[in-house]
């Protein structure tokens, strides 16, 4: 579940032994995308997605800020406003 108070979940890579492995952030984000929010609506490009939390009916964006990574980087899940979401996912 998302608490009432955040607006942000932002993942993190982590290097261990040579190797890149995902933070409790974003296996955090991967859980609620499987489990718990419903997909609203993607960008024209299809990186960027939309997604509401039946809960309380917020938007949550899903993004990868650090594009030039391999693979996006890791995700950042963000509370936007349902203004932003209509202008940007078309949603009515």
């Amino acid at each position: 579940m998302i608490r009432p108070d955040e607006t942000e979940i932002r993942g993190a890579w982590i290097v261990r032994e040579g190797r890149v492995e995902a933070d409790h952030n974003c296996q955090r984000i991967e859980h609620l995308l499987r489990a718990s929010l419903l997909e609203a609506g993607r960008d024209a490009n299809g990186w960027d997605a939309l997604y509401v939390d039946p809960n309380d009916g917020r938007y949550w964006e899903l993004i990868y800020p650090e594009s030039q990574l391999h693979g996006g980087g890791p995700p950042l899940l963000r509370y936007v406003t349902a203004v932003h979401a209509r202008r940007k996912y078309n949603i009515p």
